[in-house]
């Protein structure tokens, strides 16, 4: 999630109140989950930085696949799921997976040129593409709330960027873009959780975007195999990207997004600090204030989302 990311609109009225099965949230095991959660997205922004001045961006996503196929086998072996992945569905899951994979790249082209605060604060709107894109391909209706929160995102993000009218800013455009390519990533996983197993949904995930990785790395003829001495950034941003996630749905699974939101916000403040002590980046007042923007009108969108199923 990069990153993908926040817990996603798509997923609001599943996550708004308790899990099933779950009789009580649990918000200390849930901040524990977080917080591993946490960890490994920064791990993975710090990996993805530190292979850049080797490999180009599809090249990482290749080798990040590779690792993630192998593993996603061998837990599903170890597990006994690998009869759950079935062929069914490929047209969706080619559908969700050109979007991930979009989404991932411009994401790795925004870390290698803006702070990873910046980033990860305009990271943040993407459940608010979600909530505007839901109608359309989740049959759920747009409430004024909803549109309300959106254009309150909408405000933070302008906030975060701060686009100047005559100057193009590259990464600006990346970051943002990759937060409407993750929207459609968790719009497409959405519709693919109505009859698909998570197993199934990461095997393809990582097959797909393997190969989708081998032909953009290799359309100018040419394969950049990584150094010995990046091996273990391979490593890193393959793995940690599984287990960001892993952390993130398990979080979910004992406690409402309401609780858990939060707890993931401090991505924030952690990346801001990661950036600050490895690679000399000021901390900008502004896009703390534009996150804390985006942040609320997620966050309000959610409650909303928690109060109304009360009703």
């Amino acid at each position: 999630m990069g990153a993908q990311n926040t817990p996603s609109a798509a997923t609001i009225r599943a996550t708004a109140a308790p899990a099933q099965g779950v009789d009580e949230p649990q918000p200390l095991k849930a901040a524990m989950w977080v917080a591993g959660s946490i960890a490994s997205f920064s791990t993975m922004a710090v990996a993805a930085r530190g292979l850049s001045a080797d490999l180009d961006t599809f090249e990482i996503m290749t080798y990040r696949s590779f690792v993630g196929v192998l593993v996603v086998i061998g837990v599903a072996l170890f597990s006994g799921t690998l009869n759950q992945i079935k062929r069914d569905r490929l047209g969706l899951h080619l559908i969700r997976n050109l979007s991930h994979f979009t989404g991932q790249n411009l994401w790795l082209f925004a870390i290698t040129l803006l702070p990873l605060a910046q980033v990860f604060a305009l990271e943040f709107s993407s459940p608010l593409w979600v909530a505007l894109a839901a109608p359309f391909f989740l049959s759920e209706r747009l409430t004024k709330t909803r549109f309300g929160c959106a254009l309150l995102g909408f405000v933070g993000i302008l906030i975060v960027a701060r686009p100047a009218i005559d100057h193009f800013d590259p990464g600006i455009a990346a970051a943002a873009l990759a937060s409407i390519g993750f929207a459609g990533s968790a719009i497409f996983t959405k519709m693919l959780t109505r009859d698909q197993s998570i197993t199934c949904i990461l095997f393809w995930l990582t097959v797909m975007q393997a190969v989708f990785g081998m032909i953009c790395a290799g359309y100018d003829g040419q394969v950049t195999l990584p150094p010995l001495r990046v091996m273990h950034w391979v490593l890193l941003v393959g793995l940690s990207g599984l287990v960001a996630h892993f952390c993130l749905t398990k979080a979910l699974s004992i406690a409402p997004a309401t609780v858990v939101m939060p707890f993931d916000f401090l991505r924030l403040p952690v990346i801001a600090a990661v950036g600050m002590a490895l690679y000399g980046e000021p901390l900008d007042i502004w896009v703390l204030v534009g996150a804390v923007v985006i942040f609320g009108a997620n966050y309000f969108n959610i409650w909303s989302e928690a109060r109304n199923r009360k009703v």
